[in-house]
């Protein structure tokens, strides 16, 4: 359950399935017990699979491969952290096909990032990656870094996004990334 806090009752979720009654699974697991927690989780943080269910912030370093997005809050500076209240460090990522649209709130993605030019108009895919705080963004995105496509920028405080891997220029239609 989420549980805002006293000095934060407003607080909204940063990610909110819009097609994903079949399309998306939230998948259990655990939060890496050795994250710093040097940056803050929003929900739809990229998330990275370190082994069996464990899983740590997407940041790009080393062999990491992009999972899924956060479904938890995981934020020091905010004050929320539902992983410590369990006593088991259990933890939830959401993965998908292509079908999952996912709307994501500021500031669970790059708020520095062009979106204005990302956001395409004549129907091309224009896929994402995640900062080095796991924060979705459309600079640096490759085959083997890509997570989600974007679908709309409805406005600066919101974007709209597909768990699409498939980059079909890039990668002669083969899957870019991902688990």
């Amino acid at each position: 359950m989420f549980r805002p806090t006293l000095a934060n009752p407003a607080q909204k979720r940063t990610i909110r399935p819009l097609y994903a009654h079949h399309q998306a699974t939230s998948y259990g697991g655990f939060l890496d017990p050795d994250w710093a927690r040097t940056f803050d989780i929003y929900p739809g943080t990229v998330m990275c699979r370190l082994k069996g269910e464990v899983f740590t912030p997407y940041t790009g370093a080393g062999t990491q491969k992009p999972f899924g997005l956060s479904a938890l809050w995981v934020a020091p500076t905010l004050g929320i952290d539902e992983v410590t209240g369990t006593g088991a460090n259990l933890f939830t990522v959401w993965v998908g096909d292509s079908q999952a649209v996912f709307e994501i709130l500021a500031p669970a993605f790059d708020a520095d990032a062009d979106w204005a030019t990302a956001n395409t108009t004549d129907g091309s895919i224009r896929l994402l990656t995640a900062t080095s705080e796991g924060l979705l963004t459309p600079t640096g995105v490759n085959p083997d870094n890509a997570i989600a496509e974007l679908v709309d920028v409805p406005s600066t405080d919101k974007i709209l996004v597909r768990l699409n891997k498939f980059d079909f220029a890039s990668s002669g239609g083969t899957l870019a990334g991902g688990s």
